[in-house]
């Protein structure tokens, strides 16, 4: 499996002032595979030590002062000859040693010669609960995410779709159209978690997909009890659970009342929070009037909550595997909100921003998206047809006059008088060469 992370782990290793990297993600997105895969690609040999396998090496880290010590520890305790350079260590769930997430910042300041990388799926949470001291500034970050659409094409060995949309040839786009909007709505229900990805590459079985999606899920939900408090584990549960309820609502907004009887925004932010923070729900926010910077205009109480991956957000609602075969079914699951936690992963993967959505204080119009690149705001809606119809992104450019405005939808590619309608399937291709307008 051949994952975009790859190139900036390389561009880590080769960085002059290189700090220790944490590579950030949900459980389950693939963060143990890929510092090993990267070890055995890129280095002579890895010294790996996982805090949640071994217990007792928490030990070496006692006396995290003298790094020489330390790096002699780990050697021992990982089997492993170390030397710079030619060797990279990694710590994963780092979040269970308090001590060795310190010693980032003392192997940073006294032994920046060696390739130093951790990984914690809930070290968001663990720093927060605890009140975890920190090496701020002494560490270097990479967030992983599920396989975006590109890597799904990839991990199909779909080599020649991917030169037809590399190539932006819209003769080629047009003859291979068929097969790429089959391919997308197999991601749709497969979505990007490594584990399934693999699965359906070998069986292409949609019932096997199904059952890793819950049991991955199961997995998460067993994290609630083991990660949090008694008090919490019910709410964290109930916003959980109500994500795809909410937004097969003709309003996406995230409403707390409808969580039960009596629920109020006090009770459950700390639950939105915590979701959030451990990297499995993300949390697009309303803007009325757009601006630089995108944040300053954010509402604190109006927002959406999309899923980390759309295949288990369709595990989550149970979608039938069956809506595959029905035309262009897939795509409009959940009133289309199945294509736009689509996009909005595209976004993610090609933005150093979180997106907004827009909509003014009349409530008379919504854009689904919108982006600041540099000082500019660009919206995007997202179209789970053809009907390219789109009052309120018209309402949206003749108010705001934006540079542009990006239309997704399963139309071809167009542009005319700065909208670009782009494909669905195509996001991935043309979002780096607009985003560097």
């Amino acid at each position: 499996m051949d994952r975009r992370a790859f190139e900036e782990l390389k561009q880590w290793k080769n960085r002059r002032n290189r700090n220790p990297l944490i590579i950030q993600g949900a459980r389950q997105v693939g963060k143990t595979w890929l510092m090993r895969e990267f070890g055995r690609r890129e280095y002579a040999r890895t010294a790996y030590l996982s805090f949640a396998d071994n217990p007792h090496a928490a030990a070496i880290f006692d006396d995290a002062y003298h790094v020489e010590t330390l790096i002699q520890g780990i050697a021992l305790m990982s089997g492993t000859k170390i030397t710079p350079e030619d060797t990279l260590v990694v710590l994963d769930e780092i979040q269970e040693c308090e001590r060795a997430l310190n010693a980032l910042k003392y192997l940073r300041e006294n032994a920046p010669q060696y390739h130093i990388m951790a990984a914690g799926s809930l070290l968001g949470v663990a720093v927060r609960q605890r009140r975890m001291s920190f090496p701020v500034g002494q560490v270097d970050f990479l967030n992983l995410k599920p396989l975006s659409f590109r890597e799904f094409l990839k991990a199909l060995g779909e080599d020649m779709l991917l030169q037809a949309l590399d190539g932006g040839n819209s003769t080629l786009l047009a003859v291979a159209h068929e097969q790429l909007v089959a391919r997308l709505k197999e991601y749709l229900y497969v979505g990007g978690m490594p584990e399934v990805v693999a699965s359906y590459v070998d069986t292409r079985d949609y019932a096997e997909v199904r059952r890793l999606q819950q049991q991955i899920i199961q997995g998460y939900e067993r994290d609630f009890a083991k990660y949090t408090t008694a008090r919490d584990v019910p709410r964290i549960h109930a916003v959980w659970g109500a994500v795809p309820l909410q937004l097969a609502k003709d309003n996406r907004k995230f409403v707390y009342k409808y969580l039960g009887e009596g629920a109020r925004a006090r009770e459950y932010e700390n639950a939105v929070e915590w979701l959030i923070i451990c990297g499995l729900l993300h949390r697009v926010r309303r803007i009325s009037k757009p601006g630089v910077p995108l944040s300053a205009y954010e509402s604190p109480s109006a927002f959406k909550l999309y899923a980390l991956d759309c295949g288990l957000l369709g595990a989550l609602a149970r979608l039938d595997a069956r809506s595959l075969l029905q035309g262009n079914a897939v795509f409009e699951e959940f009133k289309g909100a199945l294509t736009e936690q689509y996009v909005l992963q595209e976004l993610l993967c090609a933005l150093d921003t979180f997106p907004a959505y827009w909509e003014p204080d009349s409530g008379s119009a919504e854009v689904d998206f919108v982006v600041q690149l540099g000082g500019n705001i660009i919206p995007f809606e997202v179209k789970a047809g053809v009907n390219l119809r789109a009052r309120s992104l018209a309402s949206y450019r003749s108010r705001f006059s934006p540079a542009f405005a990006v239309r997704a939808s399963l139309a071809a590619y167009e542009l005319n008088e700065g909208l670009y309608n782009i494909p669905l399937y195509a996001l991935s291709s043309y979002l780096p060469k607009l985003l560097s307008q």
